[in-house]
């Protein structure tokens, strides 16, 4: 039977996400001319994206990840003209709440960091974050750091915002387009075989999420990364909860909060992630069940730890849960980039839960690789073969990827 050619392009991406959108958008901007197709078996930013909490966080303990979240600030006032419309991006701040010597350490270290990338931050007394914030507590708090330029976001509004202004700059994206397998002349990607036929291109660039791993598999690769469960839950609306309110890390607590339009978002990393085999996951995940109590059980582990700063978590109505997976690694960098030995195929993988932040730095490094220019960020850290071999698919490595979300303090 012939196979049906649906086109060649400069390059091809494999998923619809936030990453694929970023990419998208980034290689038109800077490649007039040339041509790119993204491809997405369901509807664009259907899955991780639009379940993501969404923290913008710039100033983090992993200081490879501030300069990409420094371009998607960028980014979203570059789009915002161009589409003369606003992404809304809330500028409430971060604050993060030490409460024991070891978080002081780390919250002084963070601060400096701050400084080093010339990010204003400074320390503010327990009584003034608790007015900020009347829904925390801060008794407990030894010392409690402030950074004013940290925002939080409607993640799908940032996905096709990217996918809007990429499509205004000739990106060809495509929806309810399942790519099958990777075309490989031995070591080299030629282009996928979707569900209605081959696409060739010179470049082929897997942003597909949790399932990257299987994709991977193809080409001989064992992505270090593997889906795990984030969750978070959203209140009822109350007065303590000031919709301009800054958000809030609590790693005393392993939980962060954001306001939510009269509401708190928050989030919690329980004693036992969830992970699951990428070969487990349905391809449209509204139909996995990621909690069948909805996170009543994971909550209820921590939900002390958490009262201490958020005590009316006992009796606050709780309105909405919300899950999703994100790829997570082992010493929680992102897995991405290129693999030696393989010719004209990408990574842009293992977000981490920080996929929202960094999109802007992910998207613009793409796509200068994929022209075979040099990546403008240092991607050393993100090494696909930093562990060497693995098993994505084993139970040894998912548990390993789980505990590391587990003992995430850091938001």
């Amino acid at each position: 039977m012939e196979i049906k050619k649906l086109g060649k392009a400069d390059v091809v991406v494999i998923g619809g996400g936030i990453f694929g959108c970023a990419i998208a958008y980034y290689y038109t901007k800077n490649n007039p001319g040339k041509k790119i197709i993204v491809l997405e078996r369901n509807e664009l930013c259907n899955s991780a994206t639009s379940r993501a909490a969404a923290l913008m966080t710039i100033v983090r303990s992993k200081r490879s990840y501030i300069p990409l979240s420094l371009e998607t600030y960028k980014a979203v006032a570059d789009m915002e003209k161009q589409l003369g419309e606003s992404l809304d991006m809330r500028t409430v701040g971060m604050l993060h709440v030490a409460a024991s010597d070891a978080r002081m350490k780390d919250l002084e270290e963070l601060m400096e960091i701050a400084k080093e990338f010339k990010q204003p931050a400074h320390y503010i007394s327990n009584e003034k974050a608790h007015r900020m914030c009347p829904w925390l507590k801060t008794d407990e708090a030894i010392k409690i750091g402030f950074i004013p330029n940290e925002a939080y976001c409607d993640p799908y509004l940032l996905g096709t915002f990217y996918a809007r202004c990429a499509k205004m700059q000739g990106a060809d994206i495509r929806q309810g387009v399942e790519v099958k397998e990777l075309i490989m002349e031995e070591n080299n990607a030629i282009g996928v075989n979707t569900v209605s036929g081959n696409i060739y291109a010179d470049k082929v660039i897997i942003a597909s999420g949790a399932w990257a791993p299987i994709l991977a598999a193809q080409a001989g690769i064992g992505l270090p990364m593997a889906p795990v469960r984030s969750q978070y839950w959203i209140t009822e609306k109350s007065g303590i909860f000031p919709v301009d309110s800054p958000m809030v890390l609590l790693p005393d607590a392993q939980a962060y909060a954001r306001p939510e339009g009269g509401s708190l978002l928050f989030g919690i990393r329980e004693s036992n992630s969830f992970s699951v085999s990428p070969k487990d996951i349905p391809s449209d995940i509204s139909h996995f069940s990621f909690s069948p109590d909805r996170g009543a059980a994971d909550l209820s582990e921590v939900i002390d730890q958490l009262a201490r700063f958020f005590p009316k978590v006992y009796d606050i109505g709780l309105k909405y849960y919300i899950a999703g997976f994100s790829g997570y690694t082992p010493d929680g960098n992102l897995s991405m980039g290129i693999v030696p030995g393989i010719t004209n195929l990408l990574f842009a993988t293992g977000c981490v839960g920080a996929g929202i932040s960094v999109s802007g730095g992910v998207g613009r490094a793409f796509a200068e690789m994929a022209e075979g220019r040099h990546n403008p960020f240092d991607f050393s850290d993100f090494d696909i073969q930093r562990y060497g071999k693995i098993d994505p698919f084993g139970n040894e490595w998912l548990q390993k990827c789980a505990y590391a979300r587990s003992k995430k303090v850091s938001g």
